[in-house]
């Protein structure tokens, strides 16, 4: 057994959301969005590296050492699954992970507002997830293709960085790309889905000027697109995409959005009053002319 996957069950124990592992500080645990550090002793920079390293593949380590930094899941079985974000800095390698739920949760169980189920029936267009950094935008994505698989006949096509929640066959098809692995870039992969026949195509994060033209050209021929941008509050994340363009080109992409936009769904996770564990808060903004032309 790895020494991380100890510190992994210790972990989902105490109902943590986070694993840091650091050089210089003992293991530390995010737990309803506070930091706590566990009782052992402080890793040394080597020590940190070795239960790093323990856990990755050859091809890992690899690409780790080529890129100096590497998006990764691991999976203990009868445990559960973690992305793992790995990096070099000044003081060594560190590793922090985030606890993958083990089911794909519920609308219900998120408490994601009832629109977004007809928002969803849609058959082309573009939806939008945002918000910041570990507020649970990659949980309602699954949550939304979850739903989607199991209630259509769909060809559903995920791209990931890394794939987090495994999709098993339900009413339609679904193929799961993973970023690094299975494609190069999110825009190489949205160029090849126009040709796998999709019908909904699932970006796990709009994170560059040619992944964002490309989703939403997408969603105006035939495909719905679901995709997630770090950005807080729905009215922000149009200024955003458009924002993201050259000036020449942001009158274009403003039509586009017009015709494409369907909705954006912005979240925030915040603690309940007696702090016993976290509540969505959503602003859902619904796609129209008005809004696209702001």
């Amino acid at each position: 057994m790895a020494i991380l996957d100890k510190v992994f069950k210790a972990a989902m124990d105490l109902k943590a959301s986070d694993i840091h592992v650091l050089p210089g500080e003992p293991f530390m645990i995010r737990r309803l969005g506070t930091m706590i550090r566990l009782k052992s002793q402080p890793l040394t920079a080597d020590n940190c590296r070795k239960v790093i390293l323990e856990i990755l593949t050859p091809e890992q380590r690899k690409l780790l050492g080529k890129e100096m930094q590497l998006d990764f899941a691991y999976q203990i079985e009868g445990l559960g699954r973690f992305r793992g974000s790995a990096m070099f800095h000044n003081n060594g390698l560190s590793c922090i992970f985030r606890a993958i739920p083990g089911e794909i949760p519920t609308f219900e169980q998120l408490g994601i507002p009832d629109v977004m189920y007809k928002i969803l029936e849609n058959h082309q267009g573009i939806v939008l997830v945002t918000g910041a950094t570990g507020h649970g935008k990659t949980t309602t994505l699954a949550a939304m293709v979850d739903y989607i698989n199991s209630n259509h006949a769909h060809h559903i096509l995920t791209v990931e960085d890394p794939i987090e929640f495994i999709h098993p066959l339900k009413k339609g098809a679904i193929n799961q790309r993973q970023l690094g692995k299975d494609t190069l870039s999110y825009s190489n992969a949205l160029k090849g889905a126009l040709r796998q026949d999709p019908d909904i195509i699932v970006i796990g994060e709009l994170r560059d000027l040619d992944t964002i033209s490309l989703a939403i050209s997408a969603s105006e021929t035939g495909h719905l697109v679901i995709g997630t941008l770090s950005t807080s509050g729905a009215a922000k994340t149009v200024d955003r995409i458009i924002d993201s363009f050259p000036p020449g080109e942001q009158n274009q992409i403003r039509a586009m959005l017009s015709e494409s936009l369907k909705a954006v769904f912005s979240q925030r996770l915040l603690p309940a009053k007696d702090g016993s564990q976290m509540h969505l808060a959503a602003e859902v903004m619904i796609g129209n002319l008005s809004i696209a032309n702001t």
